[in-house]
């Protein structure tokens, strides 16, 4: 488990983004996935906001089907596949680069060296070396409550990551 104040290390050739670098590419990966979104059948994506922020926790509504949503004020993925909900951070473990959800794949991926992920945030190819980092969640009432003090990545705490979900 890690903090969202870490920093990934510098991988061989690639330069770290700055928050203003990372800040645009979030606002260009949204309105990507917007229009994605709007024009795709499967998964669609819609940006929201959380419903509370309380200290280190945001409260979403549990989305009524599957498909991806945007927090970009929290930095949030809320992703809803089948009977499964979870919560991951907008940027690629790799390089903090925005995420996008491409709809037509099925997968989520990264527009700076295009590691790939599957819906559930698990790592499939790219330079990337573990999964999305997913936020702990829990469920109260028709709402996903994500505690944004605690980020787990998968490779460092592979059982704190697979629990990483919520149920419905």
């Amino acid at each position: 488990m890690t903090t969202r104040d870490s920093f990934s290390e510098d991988c061989g050739g690639c330069t770290l983004l700055g928050r203003r670098e990372f800040l645009r590419d979030a606002a260009f990966a949204a309105a990507a996935l917007a229009a994605i979104g709007a024009t795709a059948g499967a998964m669609p994506v819609n940006l929201m906001h959380a419903i509370a922020v309380s200290g280190e926790q945001a409260t979403y509504p549990i989305p009524a089907a599957d498909g991806v949503n945007i927090d970009k004020k929290q930095e949030i993925i809320i992703a809803r596949v089948g009977n499964q909900a979870f919560a991951f951070e907008l940027a690629c473990p790799h390089q903090n680069t925005a995420l996008r959800w491409n709809a037509q794949d099925h997968q989520f991926q990264c527009p700076k060296h295009h590691s790939k992920y599957t819906p559930d945030g698990t790592f499939i190819s790219g330079r990337a070396t573990r999964s999305m980092d997913r936020f702990a969640v829990s469920k109260q009432g028709n709402n996903l409550v994500v505690d944004l003090d605690k980020v787990f990545e998968q490779d460092k705490d592979g059982a704190g990551w697979k629990a990483a979900v919520v149920t419905l």
